[in-house]
């Protein structure tokens, strides 16, 4: 049997047969004979290249049914209403940017971005995070002061894991504050932003790694590692959360051709994790005490602790030397939030951020710098969390409040006036696309879609100008003029919404 790529040169070969014969003035006979043979060869393409299709979403994406969007948008709304509630107002930036724009701001993450094909003269990439973007934002803006969220999708060519929350194509949900502000207030807010959040979604004891790049550059240079290569060594160890120390002392030392003293000096200080007396314990290392970046990253490091119990965070703090965040443009503070050991859920950091004072002056022409602190909420993963502990659970996909009804045949018209009078009083209503249905599968259609209220119009209901209000769990019906049906409705729903 001939494959797709032999039709495809018959077909090639056969086109060619009748340009000649049109060419050298041959029978119409003939020539219509040649082009039902390409006729028949083009047939057998379609049908081959049909039978080749595979229709699925690309690698790394997936859809949401309408109970998994149900479900996402509670997530949502759970953290938009928290940035909310810090002040932040929201911006959008386009969802491709200049390629130099990204270019040399993600370290060894670069290779993930998604480069698009040259369109007319400019060379663009699908955005990388939300981060970046906002940064050429403030800067092209001239911004001096701003606390923003944004909450938009974002893509990377990563190795994608879809039971660990991990895509191409995911959301960001980013909360950050720049401008000139004393030391470390905007980045406790950050991580009482984190708390908020992971706390409301009550999905699993959680703790707030936090560390300070200064404080791992000066561990970098003490331990005898070149300035150059503190970038390349920082992207090594962040990857301590994914495998144990002596993985990693491995990819420094053969890989990153580190010495062994080297990489055994920089393990004493990375290993270590612990709560506020651990930034005492560093404070007193004569080494790290004779190391000015070390004395300045553990003087905000202990502001900070203060700060996050004056916001009763202090708590969910834990400071750990092995985060690094690979992300080349972080500056001082960095965090991430995991849920507590043993958690049965893997699917690493949720949250992560930290303070980025450079990265605007990258894109001023002037290289003035606004002092920048976020965070990202990793919604990828918590929805992955979210579903599988809901799995098997109801999920109500619609906010319908009231399904109007009619048991009997010729109400059509008296269904539709009633269901836009709900919707002129702003109640959340339906009605079937029928003339007639029966009322036992307008009620099952209300019990399965968690429809709590049924409007019952029959001929009694007419005669008597008025309706009938089903309670649907309850299966009482109460009579009511037309003239009290939206204010009987209201008090109704709104007691359902108390209870």
């Amino acid at each position: 049997m001939a494959t797709n790529t032999d039709v495809n040169s018959l077909i090639r070969s056969q086109g060619e047969v009748i340009r000649t014969l049109k060419s050298s003035g041959a029978p119409q006979s003939q020539i219509d004979s040649e082009i039902e043979k390409l006729q028949l060869l083009k047939k057998q393409h379609d049908k081959e290249d049909k039978s080749n299709f595979s229709l699925k979403c690309a690698k790394g994406s997936r859809d949401f049914d309408p109970p998994q969007m149900a479900l996402r948008e509670q997530l949502f709304n759970v953290i938009t209403s928290c940035f909310k509630r810090h002040g932040a107002v929201t911006i959008d930036t386009p969802v491709f940017e200049l390629k130099e724009t990204l270019t040399g701001k993600y370290g060894e993450d670069s290779k993930l971005i998604y480069d698009l094909q040259d369109q007319g003269g400019e060379l663009l990439s699908l955005r990388y995070d939300l981060t970046v973007p906002f940064a050429r934002y403030v800067a092209m803006n001239r911004i001096k002061q701003i606390k923003r969220y944004h909450i938009a999708k974002v893509y990377r060519r990563d190795n994608p894991s879809i039971q660990k929350g991990r895509y191409r194509e995911f959301y960001q949900c980013d909360f950050d504050i720049a401008g000139q502000y004393d030391a470390m207030i905007p980045d406790a807010e950050c991580i009482r932003v984190v708390v908020e959040i992971l706390r409301e979604l009550n999905l699993s004891e959680f703790v707030v790694k936090v560390n300070h790049r200064l404080l791992l550059d000066a561990i970098f240079s003490i331990s005898g590692v070149s300035e150059d290569n503190f970038r390349t060594v920082c992207s090594s160890v962040d990857k301590l959360d994914k495998m144990p120390w002596a993985g990693v002392k491995n990819e420094l030392v053969n890989e990153k051709h580190v010495s062994e003293l080297v990489a055994d000096k920089i393990g004493t200080f990375v290993n270590l994790s612990g709560d506020k007396s651990l930034l005492a314990q560093l404070s007193a290392d004569p080494l790290l005490s004779a190391n000015q970046n070390a004395q300045l990253a553990l003087r905000e490091l202990q502001l900070l602790q203060v700060y996050c119990e004056k916001l009763l965070i202090g708590q969910f703090v834990s400071f750990d030397m092995s985060l690094a965040r690979g992300l080349d443009y972080y500056t001082g503070v960095i965090y991430e939030a995991v849920f507590a050991g043993g958690h049965k859920f893997e699917v690493g950091s949720v949250a992560a951020g930290g303070r980025y004072d450079g990265l605007v002056g990258m894109f001023d022409p002037k290289n003035r710098a606004v002092p920048c602190v976020g965070v990202s909420i990793g919604v990828e993963r918590l929805f992955s969390i979210m579903e599988q502990k809901m799995k098997g659970d109801k999920v109500r996909t619609t906010e319908t409040e009231v399904l109007v009804m009619s048991g009997e045949e010729g109400f059509l018209e008296d269904r539709l006036s009633c269901v836009a009078k709900l919707w002129e009083a702003n109640i959340k209503a339906e009605v079937f696309y029928k003339k007639h249905s029966k009322l036992l599968s307008q009620i099952q259609f209300c019990e399965k879609e968690m429809v709590p209220i049924g409007i019952i119009i029959g001929t009694d209901e007419k005669k008597n100008n008025g309706v009938k209000i089903r309670n649907i769990a309850g299966r009482e019906d109460k009579f009511v003029t037309h003239e009290d049906l939206i204010p009987e409705l209201k008090a109704l729903l709104s007691n359902k919404k108390c209870s």
